[in-house]
């Protein structure tokens, strides 16, 4: 059996993440690398050497999705000044009735390698990730009449893929959302591009430098406008964009793309509710507040009101419409994505909260928030503490 993964390894990995914890006081508003689950010191078993499997969505429909590539003439990229148009690669999710069909790809091969390399982890194959049982068939017909289903931008972490959110945007699909995975072209270890060209992260070399945080979420948040523009203008790139109800839009994100989801909400009006989950907000939200309603969703230690990272209480104030601050016990950086799901399929360990009960939470949380903001129902499950969810704590 591999060596469990001990708490204090992955306190000790997370210590040196900027993203849970940067924006303290004397310290620069930077953002690091959030990092997956520590690896075990022995290779992994035989026995764990089976594909991870996503767990499956809760909704009533099934789950349909597709690819986009989408090419923004308008700007220069960010972090490549030769390159005079921002692309991007976007995964959508929406509701099926297909029920078989040919299962997308959790990601590519060459994104798999670059991600565990990036993140230091060995004793697997490097494409072992590509190989995830995903929920989703690849391009069967949606579900749904003319402007009838709301939209859920979708913001990974730094360095990270869109398809670390894939268990969370099926879900959501599967209970009659559109999804947008955005993957933020240069801010992740390995993006596949078409024509068999790679992105790599150089963004990450500029990590460090004072402005790199304001930066980072103004970028994303023009990226998010962008995709708004290109599924709901007059010339969507999506053919099925017609489904989508322009007047129910929310943007969500873990890490650096939750922290970035204010300022996205700020800059567009069409994004009507927000979600950050664990992230720090490295441009504060300005006197006159944000008055749209918004989820924050941490882990404990540098989310509480007393925790490291002090953006949180220093915007609670201005949050001035509908709002939550709560934290889950036993949850660490990446808790709010997939990988401590397949970490600990894969016999390389998972965090304090197990994989199935860290994503159990963080589905039922932030779906309870976009259904009562996109679609008007109720959800007690927001107003106090549940029994069914003991590591919730709420903060205000």
């Amino acid at each position: 059996m591999p060596t469990p993964v001990l708490r204090g390894a992955l306190t000790a990995a997370l210590a040196l993440l900027a993203l849970a914890t940067p924006a303290v006081a004397g310290t620069s508003p930077a953002t690091a690398a959030p990092a997956l689950p520590a690896p075990p010191a022995l290779p992994v078993t035989a026995g764990a050497s089976a594909p991870p499997v996503l767990s499956r969505p809760t909704g009533p429909h099934r789950v349909g999705t597709t690819t986009l590539h989408l090419v923004d003439g308008s700007r220069p990229d960010p972090w490549v000044t030769t390159e005079k148009a921002r692309e991007l690669m976007v995964s959508l999710w929406y509701p099926s009735r297909a029920s078989r069909g040919r299962r997308a790809p959790y990601m590519t091969p060459r994104e798999s390698a670059l991600l565990l390399k990036g993140q230091g982890i060995e004793g697997v194959p490097g494409e072992v990730l590509s190989g995830t049982r995903t929920n989703a068939f690849v391009g069967v017909p949606p579900l749904g009449r003319g402007h009838g289903l709301p939209l859920v931008v979708l913001s990974p972490g730094f360095t990270l893929p869109r398809s670390s959110l894939t268990a969370l945007a099926e879900d959501l699909a599967s209970r009659g959302y559109v999804v947008a995975g955005v993957d933020h072209t240069y801010e992740s270890f390995g993006t596949v591009l078409p024509g068999g060209r790679t992105a790599t992260c150089v963004a990450c070399e500029e990590w460090g430098s004072p402005g790199f945080g304001p930066k980072a979420t103004r970028s994303r948040a023009a990226d998010v406008s962008f995709v708004l523009d290109r599924l709901t203008g007059a010339h969507p790139s999506w053919r099925h964009a017609g489904l989508i109800d322009p007047s129910r839009v929310a943007a969500a994100g873990h890490s650096l793309g939750g922290g970035s989801a204010t300022w996205t909400m700020l800059a567009d009006t069409r994004v009507r509710a927000g979600v950050n989950m664990d992230g720090a907000f490295h441009v504060p939200l300005p006197a006159g507040g944000l008055g749209r309603p918004f989820l924050i969703l941490g882990e404990p230690k540098a989310h509480e009101p007393d925790g490291k990272d002090t953006t949180w209480r220093r915007d609670w104030p201005r949050m001035t419409g509908w709002r939550r601050w709560l934290t889950v016990d036993g949850a660490d950086h990446v808790s709010f994505t997939d990988y401590p799901l397949l970490t600990g399929q894969l016999g390389l360990g998972a965090g304090p909260l197990p994989g199935p009960r860290a994503l159990e939470i963080t589905r039922r949380y932030v779906g309870a928030f976009f259904d009562l903001h996109l679609r008007g129902r109720s959800r007690p499950l927001l107003d106090r503490p549940s029994p069914r969810y003991p590591e919730i704590r709420f903060w205000g």
